[in-house]
């Protein structure tokens, strides 16, 4: 390991950065860390997260000190939360209430959104994001206590919002099935959005609660190219096991749709009709779409990773991405953060509308019911807790 670069708020000079760049300050140009050491990650560098003093970054002295380090192992840590249930007023947003039973996803998406969430633990929101996680064990308790409360009202409760809830570690953790025996229980609706072909292990609760109408499933697929896949979310399920488990969802009654998330211009924008009609002819009766958000640290990880994997279309992306954000890197108003504007974005929503429309994923199969709710302790009560 060669020297570490460190630095705070007496090292660091704020130097223009580009239109629209967040206000953090610019940080040393992160040395990726080699691939035998990275291998099965999307994130190239592990910069300190924004509320850190010191930022510390491996450089390279020149002794290859950098060659050969010990592959990156996965740590979960357990915590014990005071609450699960997360509230947002999100116009953007079609729930107000979502559970993360994770901190940090094993994915390894590199243009994850929730990768900026680590900064608040004190961890880079880089290869820290998808190999520092943090377990949530106590949440199913916690869950049906919070259901319990006098003034507590059902609707429809989010799976999936920030990080994956069928990561890796949910084999062995097993916090979302928890989490569904709990809702199951009580005749609670929710929805789930997942990259993971995991979900199909819950069919049999999935599909007890189809039939109540309190259960929706979206797979979240980004590109049909399982290359592309490989490096970009390299510990999701590829594309045709996600298609798999629309499928195997659709069959066994589940109400399934598909994200076509992110789409990212110039690099699987092409493929937005492909991911709809495959969907469709493996049984999803909805879809949606999301464009690529950079907020905050996803922008320099996220270049990062263009630069290195798809070097001939980096500023191309780039240039588009500013182009539907007004001249920006990102722009968070509401109404434009999943859409983007100008004329690039209104060509891909009208081409996701007429894909839609052609292939009947444009309707919308109905709201899931909350007129079942139990209350728990007046209720139907769960034994497995």
């Amino acid at each position: 390991m060669g020297p570490v670069a460190a630095s705070g708020p007496d090292a660091r000079t704020r130097s223009p950065s580009p239109a629209g760049s967040p206000s953090y300050p610019p940080r040393v140009r992160a040395t990726p860390l080699p691939e035998n050491g990275r291998r099965g990650r999307g994130a190239l560098t592990n910069s300190s997260g924004r509320f850190e003093r010191r930022a510390r970054e491996p450089l390279d002295d020149g002794w290859g000190g950098l060659d050969a380090p010990a592959p990156l192992k996965t740590e979960v840590t357990s915590e014990t939360a005071r609450a699960v249930l997360t509230r947002n007023s999100s116009p953007d947003l079609p729930f107000d209430r979502s559970i993360n039973p994770y901190r940090g996803c094993e994915h390894g998406c590199v243009y994850c959104f929730a990768r900026p969430t680590h900064a608040y633990m004190g961890l880079s929101p880089g290869l820290d994001f998808e190999s520092r996680l943090f377990a949530k064990p106590n949440a199913a308790a916690l869950l049906e206590k919070e259901l319990a409360r006098p003034n507590y009202e059902p609707a429809p409760i989010a799976l999936g919002t920030n990080t994956d809830p069928y990561q890796p570690i949910e084999q062995r953790y097993r916090i979302t099935r928890s989490l569904l025996e709990v809702l199951s229980a009580y005749n609670h609706p929710v929805t789930i959005v997942t990259k993971s072909a995991r979900v199909t292990r819950d069919l049999d609760i999935l599909a007890a609660m189809a039939e109540r109408n309190l259960v929706k499933v979206y797979l979240s697929i980004t590109t049909l190219d399982a290359r592309l896949a490989r490096t970009m979310e390299p510990r999701a399920s590829t594309p045709s096991r996600r298609m798999e488990a629309i499928s195997m969802l659709a069959q066994a009654g589940v109400p399934t749709g598909v994200m076509v998330a992110p789409v990212i211009p110039a690099l699987t924008d092409s493929e937005m009709e492909k991911i709809l009609t495959g969907a469709a002819y493996a049984g999803a009766t909805e879809a949606g779409y999301i464009l690529l958000r950079l907020p905050l640290e996803i922008r320099d990880l996220f270049r990062e990773w263009l630069e290195a994997n798809k070097p001939d279309a980096a500023a191309h992306v780039i240039s588009l991405i500013r182009q539907m954000r007004g001249g920006k890197d990102y722009d968070a108003q509401w109404g434009k953060r999943m859409r983007g504007d100008g004329p690039y974005a209104w060509q891909l929503a009208r081409r996701f509308e007429l894909a839609t429309k052609k292939l009947g994923l444009a309707r919308k199969s109905g709201e899931l019911d909350s007129t079942r709710f139990l209350v728990p302790g007046r209720g139907k009560q769960l034994a497995l807790l």
